[in-house]
């Protein structure tokens, strides 16, 4: 198949998202940003729900989680307490609103008056996006599509992650799939910020190696693509560096070793830092690709991210080299006196490198071509104008990643 050449965004569009991007960046230090508290381990959880008067909590997880029983632990230290609880399981891999629903209904319907997001990125956001309804009953999801929508207080939130990689117990979004259209959509706004992360390795330990691979490269799309914005602060480039260096060193050790405490602590952590940074700097074109690859074909999330990260690094060209070398001396590839070209082209080169490692493909091969245009036009209208990219890029342009990410086999052009 051949592929059109994209025309560059026009101007006046060019023009609007950089305003629009200033904007942001100039309100940034006066937007009421927080940062979740951090406790070590599911066992504080009972005392914590029962400081801020609450007594009964819906866990929102899937069948996965529940049936390797990693919310054992949780079920056992809120029965130890004297707290009853409702448990949430049929939370998809891309969250859809018919989870959110069903979410809602059982927590009315149980009576509960707090929730825990218990699992990966999806069962967050689902926490998340209930929490949102729960606030504002007479609001249809889909009008909280964008930016500060919410606008209210939701039930007290907790967030327990059993991937290091999402972030989503730092941040203050939630993205969803409309059930009937598969359009997949971020709700943002402050109040969906957890109130408290649970970074517990224990957790985390059971993750098979394929899933710990794809979340970690999750974790590093999301430090990278924050590090390499034009909207970053002082704060977010710092968490960013951290995680960076935080994976590079733990990442393997993790996937090698699923038992290993040290490494699953470091990439929580990572994950962590990494969501406080893309929560105030966003994220890219990286991300708004692999939401409507989630949205219209299931793919999850960090794999998509993995398989597409090093290609839209590569498109953005010597516009981020020195960015990226700061990156490679956090991942220790290079040092201070490597050139910029070379510690840029050595950090995608080990970003390919871990995926290789990892089993990551290079493809998407669910990929139709004639879903592009359309999901095209997702990506477009998601990062345009929010996402400070460094490179601007319409949906003409971004139709060329699609047909990379293609199997070669069905006829997609390899660029």
């Amino acid at each position: 198949m051949n592929v059109k050449e994209a025309q560059p965004m026009k101007l006046r569009k060019r023009l609007y998202c950089r305003l629009f991007q200033a904007g942001l960046k100039i309100a940034l230090p006066f937007l009421p940003y927080r940062t979740p508290k951090a406790v070590g381990s599911v066992r504080a959880l009972p005392k914590i729900i029962r400081r801020h008067r609450c007594r009964r909590p819906l866990i929102v997880t899937d069948k996965g989680i529940r049936g390797l029983g990693l919310i054992r632990p949780l079920e056992k230290a809120l029965t130890d307490e004297g707290l009853s609880y409702r448990v949430y399981d049929k939370t998809s891999a891309n969250p859809t609103t018919d989870n959110v629903e069903e979410a809602v209904r059982l927590y009315r319907r149980a009576g509960c008056d707090c929730i825990i997001g218990f699992g990966g990125g999806s069962s967050m956001d689902c926490a998340k996006a209930a929490g949102a309804c729960i606030a504002r009953p007479g609001k249809p999801l889909a009008e909280m599509e964008g930016i500060l929508k919410v606008r209210r207080r939701l039930p007290l939130l907790m967030a327990v992650p059993t991937t290091a990689g999402t972030g989503s117990e730092t941040t203050l979004a939630a993205v969803i799939t409309d059930a009937r259209s598969r359009h997949k959509y971020a709700i943002n706004d402050f109040p969906l910020i957890p109130r408290y992360a649970v970074l517990d390795p224990v957790v985390t330990l059971g993750l098979p190696p394929f899933l710990t691979a794809t979340t970690g490269m999750d974790a590093l799309t999301h430090a990278v693509e924050a590090y390499i914005g034009n909207s970053t602060t002082y704060g977010t480039r710092q968490d960013a560096l951290l995680a960076v260096k935080l994976i590079f060193e733990s990442i393997d050790a993790a996937y090698e070793n699923g038992r290993d405490r040290i490494a699953r602590r470091n990439m929580l952590h990572a994950s962590f830092y990494a969501g406080c940074a893309f929560s105030k700097s966003y994220v890219g074109y990286v991300h708004a690709i692999a939401h409507s690859l989630g949205g219209q074909y299931n793919v999850p999330h960090g794999q998509a991210n993995a398989v597409i990260l090093p290609m839209v690094l590569e498109a953005y060209g010597e516009r981020i080299y020195r960015k990226l070398a700061r990156l490679a001396v956090a991942a220790g590839l290079a040092d201070a006196c490597t050139p910029r070209e070379e510690a840029a082209r050595r950090f995608i080169q080990a970003v390919k490198d871990k995926k290789k490692r990892f089993g990551i493909g290079d493809t998407i091969p669910e990929i139709k071509a004639e879903d592009i245009p359309k999901l095209a036009r997702f990506a477009d209208r998601e990062a345009n104008p929010l996402y400070p990219v460094p490179v601007l890029m319409d949906a003409g342009e971004l139709e060329k990643f699609y047909y990379r990410l293609m199997d070669s086999g069905k006829g997609g052009q390899k660029g």
